[in-house]
């Protein structure tokens, strides 16, 4: 890893580990710890907060919330690549290894893994000696069950939409004139209703992939930034069924492209792992 990502990573960890021991007093008895990484600059990432928005979504099913007082302090981990913020003995549901993160800041020996975002994570969790069931995908993928008709996508539209990755150097890119750029540090809800605003979404930020697809949009991923491993996107191909994907180097070859063929994707055993047990009083 370069010196730069290597101390953004460490930045990163330490920044977390601070905010959550101030967590661990915000309530006089105990609760589950969700995990949901934000930018030092103190704005938001659209894909991180879904974390949050899913899992508050998954409580609401059985009239519980995360404010609920719990028989044990815990930790959970959902969406993201953010397994190296994990505590020892952290819950994971759909959470993934992040392939730019140093294996020495990874401080667990053992996690609860009830389903993670794809088997490359999986393999990597293994090669550590923790069990992992073969329960995938993104919990992203289940934004069109969970919000009952809230947002559905437009279909009829001839709009092109791109949705950069946070870190991503704009500047690197000749945007078309008839591309919509949808910017990931809005509400989570606004990038979602733009992002169904489209016939055809581009995207170098994964959960734009993800968003468009679980609503049926095709969507074709670029690659940008040198900086961003792919990791994180193969984990999520491979885990809805797709061995192989293309990468575009510039939105006009995304759009020839024309995306990847949509998700091979059951809901279900991804709801039924969701670790409701953690919530028992």
């Amino acid at each position: 890893m370069k010196p730069k990502l290597r101390n953004r990573a460490r930045s990163a960890l330490a920044t977390y580990r601070k905010m959550r021991a101030r967590l661990l007093f915000r309530f006089p008895y105990p609760t589950v710890d969700l995990y949901s990484w934000r930018p030092k600059t103190g704005g938001v990432n659209f894909g991180d907060e879904l974390g949050r928005v899913v899992t508050t979504l998954m409580l609401a099913r059985r009239g519980m919330t995360l404010e609920d007082e719990t028989k044990k302090p815990s930790q959970l981990l959902t969406i993201g690549s953010v397994m190296h913020f994990a505590s020892e003995g952290a819950v994971v549901w759909g959470s993934g290894v992040n392939g730019k993160a140093r294996s020495d800041i990874y401080e667990f020996e053992n996690l609860d893994v009830r389903a993670c975002r794809g088997p490359r994570t999986k393999a990597w969790l293994e090669q550590r000696g923790i069990n992992v069931p073969a329960v995938f995908g993104d919990p992203a993928l289940l934004l069109p069950i969970l919000t009952h008709g809230r947002f559905s996508a437009t279909k009829n539209s001839q709009k092109i939409v791109f949705v950069p990755n946070l870190f991503d150097d704009m500047e690197q890119l000749d945007i078309p004139a008839n591309v919509t750029v949808v910017k990931p540090t809005q509400s989570w809800n606004n990038v979602v209703a733009e992002i169904l605003e489209a016939r055809f979404v581009v995207s170098s930020s994964l959960h734009g992939i993800i968003v468009a697809e679980a609503f049926g949009i095709p969507a074709q991923f670029i690659a940008v930034s040198k900086e961003e491993n792919e990791f994180k996107y193969n984990d999520y191909y491979e885990g809805t069924g797709r061995n192989r994907f293309t990468v575009a180097r510039t939105i006009e070859e995304a759009i020839d492209l024309g995306g990847e063929d949509l998700p091979d994707f059951d809901p279900q055993p991804l709801m039924e792992a969701f670790p409701y047990d953690l919530w028992k009083s």
